[in-house]
């Protein structure tokens, strides 16, 4: 592996891990002062987003977010108002639209999932877990911005694995349950293009490898 490369991605991800640690609950500005500026990303608005690609945020395509777009979400989310179990399926629902959505525009069609150091050197087109975990708090404030959240609030990202622990890190965005205190992970880098993004307790989350 050449080394300038190599040393770039492996700071990238220990940056993450380190950038993520936070657990108490944050309002929207520390989550974005927490999810975007490392990688010199500009936070999303309602008018528009910035798509992280290419492993490590290093692809970045800047996105409408057009009076469809805030419309679709809407339909979507509104199966949701019932409970935050209904919710958080209606996240996964809007996740995989999300990933349609943006990959046309950002060349991601083609994007696996689990995608890991084999892409290295061809990292086009694909996403690691800074990119999806960036992408997915992306959405997560988007709906939050949009008043389409009633039983959660969205989170930092979090990070496991250390290379000492045993485990390879890894990143997810995350969603805070209000009436509960619970966290849920919103893991998209486990899937493909198109498909709903894995959502399960954070803690859970968190022990495995």
């Amino acid at each position: 592996m050449p080394p300038r490369r190599s040393r770039s991605v492996a700071i990238a991800v220990f940056g993450a891990v380190m950038l993520c640690a936070a657990t108490a609950r944050a309002d929207r500005s520390s989550v974005i002062a927490a999810t975007y500026p490392q990688y010199s990303v500009s936070p999303p608005t309602t008018s528009q987003i910035v798509v992280c690609h290419d492993f490590g945020c290093r692809g970045r395509t800047v996105l409408a977010v057009t009076a469809g777009d805030r419309q679709q979400l809407a339909g979507i989310m509104a199966a949701g108002r019932a409970s935050p179990q209904a919710e958080r399926a209606a996240i996964a629902q809007a996740g995989a639209w999300f990933d349609r959505r943006i990959a046309q525009a950002a060349g991601t069609v083609n994007h696996v999932a689990r995608a890991n150091a084999a892409y290295v050197f061809r990292p086009e087109g694909q996403l690691d877990c800074i990119d999806t975990s960036r992408n997915t708090t992306t959405l997560l404030l988007l709906l939050d911005m949009l008043h389409l959240l009633h039983h959660h609030s969205v989170e930092a990202p979090r990070a496991r694995g250390f290379l000492f622990d045993g485990k390879a890190p890894h990143a997810t965005a995350v969603l805070l349950e209000r009436a509960t205190g619970k966290r849920w992970s919103v893991d998209a880098w486990t899937r493909a293009y198109g498909q709903k993004p894995e959502i399960m307790a954070l803690d859970r989350w968190l022990d495995a490898d």
